[in-house]
């Protein structure tokens, strides 16, 4: 899987490099002073991920949790997301990952009780509020979490902070971790869907959506919450017929009733960034559709498309029974 793992030296002897290391016996390893003199010092392209990989151990420096931006997430409580790896092992051609780093390259965190000593002083700021963690802003937060081990650190820290709620965004079917802890009410697993159709061309080396649809299943009959993402959604030809029958086939593996709430949003990027889609995937779909520059400087659907695309979902979600006040807007103005 890995070519090289880079291990930061005050991380040599932690744990979880340990742990890590005995998954990949006969991977060469390299000691570094830190991550950051060497991870995405010499650009790498994006997509020679398919040939050549390397992992990175170490531990995170500077800002440990940030502020997510408005409509992120449910309105009117605090979000924030906290970063404990980089890079994703999905390769989705609309990803933002693929012009944020000058690398492709996995970087995994160990600081995880750092991290959690920030969770908890954001949760305490605001103790008569519910205040939202995500994690997989820069990661798949499931993906790889049995070569990882942190969920049953994280399950515990959320047991002490019941004011509190966390989610694992995923586009992964990767649950064997997850069905070893004991569900919480406030940690929920949310999993990004597509129609079929669009994993195919768009969501490369991710699970097709039966799998992430028998993953969501096996997670609800154990009793853990789950919650749903409609984003990015991608126009084509056929596309109210496809998201109803995702809608369909959804509920037909998890309740309407059960679904704690789901984002719904449309693809967009910032310039720079889609030159980098534009570069990686030149045959996408993607560069047809009628995406335009808009006023805050995103490539995105024209303002009237977009409502009607958002507007046309949530009406598929009620008619199944959604409820209203579990749909939101993602990043929508």
């Amino acid at each position: 899987m890995f070519d090289k793992i880079f291990i930061e030296e005050e991380a040599l002897n932690h744990p979880k490099t340990l742990s890590f290391l005995k998954k990949f016996p006969s991977v060469k390893t390299k000691t570094i002073d830190s991550i950051d003199q060497v991870f995405g010092k010499v650009r790498k392209p994006y997509l020679q991920k398919r040939h050549n990989l390397n992992a990175f151990l170490g531990f995170k420096k500077g800002q440990l949790i940030k502020e997510a931006p408005p409509a992120y997430g449910l309105a009117g409580e605090p979000h924030y997301y906290f970063i404990h790896q980089y890079n994703c092992i999905y390769e989705c051609d609309y990803c933002y990952l693929q012009g944020y780093f000058n690398s492709p390259d996995l970087v995994f965190f160990l600081n995880h009780e750092e991290v959690g000593n920030e969770i908890k002083k954001a949760a305490n700021k605001n103790p008569e509020r519910c205040s939202w963690f995500h994690a997989g802003e820069f990661s798949d937060s499931l993906a790889l979490s049995h070569l990882t081990g942190e969920l049953p650190y994280y399950f515990e820290l959320f047991k002490q902070l019941p004011q509190a709620k966390l989610e694992f965004r995923t586009k992964s079917a990767n649950i064997t971790e997850l069905l070893k802890l004991p569900p919480l009410k406030n940690v929920i697993t949310s999993f990004s869907l597509s129609p079929e159709k669009r994993i195919q061309s768009s969501d490369l080396k991710t699970p097709p959506l039966k799998h992430r649809l028998l993953a969501i299943q096996k997670l609800h009959q154990a009793g853990h919450p789950i919650a749903i993402h409609f984003d990015p959604i991608i126009y084509s030809q056929g596309f109210e017929e496809q998201y109803c029958q995702l809608i369909e086939q959804l509920i037909s593996y998890l309740p309407a009733s059960a679904i704690q709430y789901i984002s719904v949003g449309v693809v967009r990027f910032p310039k720079d960034i889609f030159h980098q889609v534009k570069r990686n995937y030149p045959k996408s779909d993607l560069h047809s559709s009628e995406l335009i520059k808009s006023d805050n400087g995103l490539i995105r659907y024209p303002r009237p498309m977009r409502r009607w695309i958002l507007s046309k979902v949530k009406e598929l979600l009620l008619q199944a029974g959604v409820a209203e006040s579990g749909i939101y807007l993602c990043m929508e103005d």
